[in-house]
């Protein structure tokens, strides 16, 4: 199949580099030696997938056991689907070009809702049946994890099973359960026995041991295991301690320019913050740090065994780590020599420093991007994003004085209590970094040219926030919310971005969704929807199409606002984090009034360190430390 491939169908795609999988450290095993083989799919773009952290940790973990394999997947382009399907040819790994049905665990990472209809369409490029009960023994085991999998419930008919939490504190586990049920000439995995032996597991959802009863409103009536067995409640997997969990530091080096093209030093996970609309603050919890001999050892030989010119600290917040300067200090001496640039991509204003900034920057200088979310006080306080008009003008007055003069700004409209005057404020705060940019400009006598960027998204209510009881506002609400920021925002040095406010809709019906939403999926997936993020692609008069076909009523999703006892389609998922203290923080929320880090102040009781017996892992000066 390689051959042919090569031959004839790569020389007649876009980017054919994007399907040959032969990188710098990729691996290649034997096929015969393997005892379980495993394909990781990412339901998009060679160049999104290959800068997703998880992809390469998951890889080296596996592929370091003799008797494992993990080979790549990604969504092919349309180019490529239509040569594929007109061959008749099956969707393949990268590494072997075997076909995807030939593996037994075919595992997806699920990072975003407006990728569900690249799931389907991968399978059916596979020629894997779409719905788990379709497929028999001969069809690999179909799994996914990541965020969207903390209410995975739209994707529950094609699943098998779903993995909670941290992947690699489980998949060794899950493979080596897999070895165990590998029976018969064929040897293809006994689903059902492993199913019943998985599901009980810490960290593992089977979705068919779980029954769904709805009442007469069409909300969650309870969920239930159908089988004794399997636990009522699935509780996330967590690494304790990232000193000791694995970290790839022989990455796969692509030959195609991808999103992020560096190599990734991650050096916390989690954040408590509790920004409240912030789904990834509240399931990554508790704060967890690497203490810097660990991250100097990584650092040294991810850079030997890439080549890369760049580190990229990666984190929820990297400036919030406890020993950033002395790190970043220690990484530019380490490497000032070989032109090996250090970057941030997460910035609070509140934990910015030019100092800091100007150490990174010795090497190359790029834009900075600061994160406000909102454009007036009280709103932020509304998300307890912790930060203030004088943080901002600060970071961006120091920064503009150390020579910078290309800043991005980060807002949400459509945020829970926001009025014209919030929306209103973000023109406003826009304004105010452009006059401080000018003041200092002129102060130097400098004749460059200031850029600001204003890039405002719709607010998306997720589970397991504080904000999954509010109703998102309706699209023609958000268009003109998005309408009239524009007729505000005129001056040529300010850009204004914004997001297709269908889109959002859609994330917030499949973000809040339940097993019914299935169908809907399947739908539209079959009326030609795939790739939904890509704006060429889009199709929202389809996905209405397959909404009223199939019955079902989106709106209901997106825009109701649910009581405190309604049971949401995720409550049999818990990730450590309280209902109580979620809905104590929604509360706190329309009062405007603030809850403070963990890391600096008392506990406020989310109960994630009590539930999952977890600490804060916190460095101090080099020392570590568990708080």
């Amino acid at each position: 199949m390689r051959q042919l491939i090569e031959q004839q169908i790569l020389p007649r795609v876009t980017k054919p580099i994007r399907y040959q999988g032969n990188e710098f450290n990729s691996v290649h095993k034997d096929w015969g030696k393997a005892q379980v083989r495993m394909a990781f799919a990412f339901p998009d773009l060679y160049e999104v997938g290959m800068s997703h952290l998880g992809l390469q940790i998951l890889y080296g973990l596996v592929n370091d056991r003799e008797d494992l394999l993990l080979e790549r997947v990604f969504a092919p382009w349309t180019d490529m689907e239509d040569l594929l399907r007109r061959h008749n040819l099956p969707l393949f790994s990268l590494e072997s070009y075997r076909p995807l049905r030939d593996f037994d665990i075919l595992g997806f990472t699920l990072q975003y809702e407006m990728s569900f209809t690249n799931i389907l369409n991968m399978l059916d490029l596979a020629g894997i049946p779409l719905r788990a009960a379709e497929r028999s023994d001969s069809f690999p085991l179909v799994v996914g994890g990541g965020p969207c999998a903390y209410n995975p419930e739209p994707l529950a008919d094609f699943f098998d099973f779903f993995v909670i939490g941290d992947a690699e504190e489980v998949l060794l586990e899950i493979m080596d359960t897999a070895k165990a049920f590998k029976q018969g000439p064929s040897g293809r995995i006994a689903k059902g026995d492993f199913l019943a032996e998985i599901s009980r597991v810490r960290g593992i959802y089977v979705p068919k041991f779980y029954e769904v009863s709805y009442n007469a409103s069409g909300g969650i009536e309870k969920i239930e295991p159908v089988n004794p067995r399997v636990p009522a409640k699935v509780v996330k997997r967590v690494v304790k301690d990232l000193n000791t969990a694995y970290f790839p530091t022989k990455p796969i080096v692509p030959f195609a320019d991808t999103v992020h093209d560096r190599v990734m030093l991650e050096v916390l996970r989690g954040c408590t913050r509790t920004c409240r609309f912030c789904q990834a603050g509240m399931i990554y919890r508790p704060v967890r740090e690497r203490d810097q001999e660990t991250l100097l050892k990584q650092a040294k030989e991810l850079v030997r065994n890439t080549g890369h010119e760049e580190i990229s600290l990666t984190s929820l917040s990297t400036a919030d780590y406890s020993c950033v300067q002395p790190l970043i200090t220690s990484l530019m001496e380490e490497f000032k020599n070989e032109m090996v640039g250090i970057s941030l991509p997460s910035l609070r204003v509140d934990a910015f420093s030019v100092d800091l900034a100007k150490e990174i920057q010795k090497v190359r200088k790029t834009g900075l991007t600061f994160a406000p979310e909102a454009g007036t006080q009280r709103l932020r306080d509304v998300i307890n994003k912790g930060v203030t008009e004088e943080n901002l003008m600060e970071a961006v007055a120091g920064a503009f004085a150390a020579g910078w003069t290309t800043i991005k700004l980060y807002f949400m409209i459509g945020l829970p209590t926001e009025t014209k005057e919030d929306v209103a404020g973000i023109a406003e705060l826009a304004y105010k970094v452009l006059k401080k940019g000018k003041e200092i400009l002129k102060e130097q006598k400098s004749k460059k040219s200031l850029k600001v960027t204003v890039s405002v998204s719709s607010f998306v209510p997720k589970s397991h926030t504080p904000f999954q009881w509010v109703a998102q506002d309706p699209v023609v609400m958000l268009q003109e919310k998005q309408q009239y920021l524009k007729s505000l925002l005129k001056d040529r040095h300010i850009t204004y971005n914004y997001h297709d406010a269908r889109l959002s809709f859609l994330e917030a019906v499949f973000a809040k969704g339940d097993r019914k939403l299935g169908q809907v999926l399947e739908t539209a997936w079959a009326k030609g929807c795939k790739f939904d993020s890509w704006s060429e692609y889009f199709k929202y008069e389809t996905w209405l199409e397959a909404f009223r076909e199939c019955g079902i009523d989106p709106e209901f999703y997106a825009y109701r606002r649910p009581g405190f006892e309604e049971t949401f389609p995720w409550e049999h998922l818990h990730t450590g984090v309280s209902k109580k203290y979620l809905f104590e923080e929604y509360q706190k929320a329309l009062q405007a009034e603030l809850t403070k880090d963990c890391r600096l102040d008392r506990c406020p009781g989310c109960g994630v360190c009590g539930d999952l017996n977890v600490k804060l892992l916190l460095q101090r000066r080099g020392k570590g430390g568990a708080l």
